[in-house]
């Protein structure tokens, strides 16, 4: 079965109409490469259906997000951004000065997940993980 569609039949049986709004963001969702905006959701959504508003794409991000269906992310850029729970992990380094985002490997998040359980004896779950910091050019340049 298609992920988008997976959505779809998880809304639809939680007893959320499927309205062709919905449909089309689940799509951009679906389509995007890793994290989306809303706005970047309403701008691809609004090529195939000009009447959308852009409050229906946050209301149905909000619906989403509180079904456990999304996860939001902020990256610290005043934006949040959308990944849909059916697809990979996505976790990044961010820096706070030049706002370089470079992607964190699934391994070294593991690692980090094994070492807070060893620790801590915590089993930590780490869908979306951003850290922020300082890449090494701003670092150098302090």
């Amino acid at each position: 079965m298609h992920k988008q569609n997976s959505i779809a039949g998880e809304l639809a049986s939680d007893g959320f109409r499927l309205t062709p709004q919905r449909v089309l963001i689940l799509e951009a969702l679906d389509m995007a490469e890793g994290h989306i905006s809303a706005e970047d959701i309403y701008a691809e959504v609004g090529q195939e259906y000009p009447n959308i508003n852009i409050s229906t794409v946050y209301r149905t991000l909000e619906l989403l997000k509180g079904q456990g269906l999304v996860l939001e992310t902020d990256m610290g850029d005043g934006r949040l951004r959308y990944h849909s729970v059916n697809k990979e992990s996505h976790h990044y380094l961010v820096c706070r000065k030049c706002g370089q985002v470079t992607d964190l490997s699934e391994d070294m998040v593991k690692q980090l997940e094994q070492s807070i359980f060893k620790t801590y004896g915590f089993a930590a779950d780490f869908k979306n993980l951003v850290i922020y910091g300082q890449c090494q050019k701003c670092s150098a340049s302090d």
